[in-house]
C-alpha cells in the first residue's frame, strides 16, 4: 500500500549514506539503483563515500521511457497504461535493476517522479514521486507528494530513499 509523504527528511544525506552502508555491509548486501527524476543523484551521493565499492554495485539512469524498457525490461504496455510516474513502473524498475545486476546478495531501489518546474498534471502534480525497493522476494513502493523547487524535490527524494526506504527496510531485516 503506497504512503504519502509531504515533509522532506531533515537528516543530512551523508549521515544517511553512512547508516545505509553500515547496514548493507552488516547484511552482506550490495545496492543497485534505478533512477529517473533524480538522474543518478542517489548513486552519486552513495559513491561519494570512500569505500562504497564494498556495498554499492551499480546504478542505472533511465530518464526516458525507452531507457526504462531497454535497460530494465519495463514492459511498454505498463508505461503506456499507467505512465512513467506510477507504482507499477517504479516496481518494474526495481525488479529490472535487481535482475540486470545479477541478483545475488543485492537490493535494488528505484525512483520515478516529476521534479518540475514543468510536467505536472492535475492527476500527477509536480512533486509526485514514486520510490520502490526489490529484495528478490518482495517489492515495496511508496508515493511521495513533495513541494519545493526542482532541486528541493530531488534532494527530498534522495533523503527519503536513503532514510525512510533503505534504513527502515534494512533495519527490519
Amino acid at each position: 500500500m503506497p504512503q504519502n509523504h509531504k515533509k522532506p527528511m531533515t537528516e543530512h544525506s551523508s549521515e544517511l549514506v553512512k547508516k545505509v552502508s553500515n547496514l548493507l555491509i552488516e547484511k552482506n548486501l550490495l545496492l543497485v539503483t534505478a533512477e529517473s527524476c533524480t538522474g543518478g543523484l542517489i548513486a552519486a551521493t552513495c559513491t561519494e563515500q570512500a569505500g562504497s565499492s564494498q556495498w554499492f554495485d551499480r546504478g542505472f539512469v533511465t530518464y526516458s521511457n525507452q531507457s526504462k524498457q531497454d535497460m530494465l525490461g519495463v514492459p511498454a504496455h505498463i508505461i503506456d497504461k499507467y505512465g512513467a510516474v506510477s507504482q507499477q513502473v517504479v516496481e518494474a524498475m526495481a525488479r529490472g535493476a535487481y535482475i540486470a545486476s545479477g541478483s545475488n546478495n543485492r537490493i535494488a531501489v528505484s525512483v520515478s517522479g516529476i521534479a518540475g518546474p514543468e510536467g505536472g498534471t492535475p492527476e500527477k502534480p509536480i512533486g509526485t514521486v514514486w520510490i520502490g525497493l526489490f529484495d528478490g522476494k518482495a517489492v515495496h513502493s511508496r508515493l511521495l507528494q513533495l513541494t519545493g523547487s526542482r532541486a528541493e524535490i530531488r534532494s527530498a527524494t534522495l533523503n527519503d530513499v536513503l532514510g525512510s526506504m533503505l534504513v527502515s527496510w534494512l533495519s527490519r531485516k
